[in-house]
């Protein structure tokens, strides 16, 4: 499957988190980005060193100044099954770590379903798909 790309519209699927009183929510990603200005962005493991120490990081140190540019949400999607990320086109095999089938780094910019900006790593990397960058698309 070809990676998603700007003007692509974004698939849709059911995203599940812990709410305040850690009961397990669900919800479409469509509900959440529909006439929306929204970034969606993935890490290939909760709480890598990466993950944990840069791009997670960067997205929380600039959420105000996000928000104020027109972005209405800002999600984050760790991916242990690879379900949504294969929707997307942009999984990364991590079978020799041991990982299995993870998420490429990625952000994307979304406005109303269509991808606007995105910023896909290549492996590992993390040089593209930081908060900054997406500031720069805004």
């Amino acid at each position: 499957m070809a990676p998603i790309a700007v003007g692509d519209a974004i698939p849709d699927g059911t995203l599940a988190y812990f709410d305040e009183q850690d009961q397990l929510q669900q919800v479409s990603v469509h509900s959440l980005a529909a006439g929306k200005k929204a970034v969606l962005f993935a890490v290939p493991g909760a709480f890598t060193p990466t993950c944990s120490l840069k791009h997670v990081p960067g997205f929380i140190e600039n959420a105000e100044l996000l928000k104020s540019k027109g972005v209405d949400e800002i999600l984050c999607l760790s991916d242990g099954s690879a379900k949504y990320t294969h929707a997307l086109g942009l999984e990364l095999d991590l079978s020799e770590k041991g990982l299995g089938t993870r998420s490429r780094r990625f952000a994307l910019l979304v406005e109303d379903l269509k991808v606007k900006a995105a910023n896909i790593e290549s492996g590992g990397e993390f040089t593209v798909s930081g908060a900054d960058e997406i500031l720069k698309a805004l």
